[in-house]
């Protein structure tokens, strides 16, 4: 440590050891108020986040928390559609004002402030990074229980923004039954772990499909490999999700809070 050290490590560009991880982390805005933050990460795109992370928040919302969902997939954010909101965030020149569902659920994305929600995002990482900080800093969190934070997929820039500048109380690991989506499942967990974040759940989206006529369970895309990986690091609770058409019916129609199920049961209670 020099000696003209003024212990503010989050302006200084020295690297020494010191240097702690807390010190990274953004200030929230004193009118806002979140307890406890959750990260909904994969390894891969394309695996289900989104929707178990929608999921989450129903079912916390639903059991009188008061509940958040900050849409951290910026050039790929699909929150908003999911639930039926169209109108815009609001500001008031200080602050950004998160749209709330009919539940009661407050949620911002980049797609509740652009023009058109097609309208395709053209950031690099730091801009894209500098935002997701913003969503943290700069909006207002009316006295929110527990935030579930929907992270763009992979361990690069966004994702390492995130679990430096935002206190993440633990992450949920999301994956599909393939083994090679199972292997970069890994490295999400490894992430983790440098991190130093509690992996509270992993669960496997498309698990299986239930057949309507006999109810057999199909491994639809390879045998499941779930409870396995949890297993080996150590993961306290694993959950199956089947496909479910009338769960993509609800998300498509912005339909979301009205998602009735159990399959994320053991998840949520280890969350709460």
């Amino acid at each position: 440590m020099s000696e003209n050290c003024n212990h503010k490590c989050e302006s200084c560009s020295r690297n020494c050891s010191d240097r702690t991880a807390e010190s990274l982390l953004a200030k929230l805005n004193p009118k806002s108020k979140v307890k406890k933050v959750i990260a909904v990460v994969s390894g891969k795109g394309g695996v289900g986040k989104s929707m178990v992370t929608s999921q989450l928040a129903v079912m916390a919302s639903k059991r009188g928390y008061r509940t958040a969902i900050m849409d951290a997939d910026i050039t790929g954010p699909s929150i908003p559609r999911s639930f039926g909101l169209t109108e815009q965030a609001r500001s008031d020149g200080e602050l950004l004002y998160p749209v709330k569902t009919e539940g009661g659920i407050q949620i911002i994305s980049l797609n509740l402030m652009v023009e058109n929600e097609t309208d395709p995002v053209v950031w690099r990482g730091p801009i894209i990074g500098g935002m997701v900080k913003q969503f943290w800093t700069d909006v207002y969190w009316d006295d929110v229980d527990y935030m579930f934070i929907d992270m763009p997929p992979g361990t690069g820039d966004v994702p390492l923004t995130v679990f430096q500048s935002i206190p993440v109380d633990g992450i949920i690991i999301v994956q599909s039954p393939q083994q090679l989506v199972g292997m970069i499942a890994e490295k999400a967990v490894n992430m983790a772990k440098m991190m130093n974040i509690p992996i509270l759940g992993m669960v496997e989206n498309m698990s299986y499909l239930s057949c309507p006529d006999c109810g057999e369970q199909i491994s639809v895309f390879g045998e499941s490999r779930v409870e396995e990986l949890a297993q080996k690091y150590g993961i306290a609770k694993a959950a199956k999700l089947p496909i479910l058409p009338d769960l993509t019916r609800l998300c498509d129609e912005g339909n979301m809070e009205s998602f009735e199920g159990k399959w994320l049961e053991e998840i949520i209670n280890e969350i709460l």
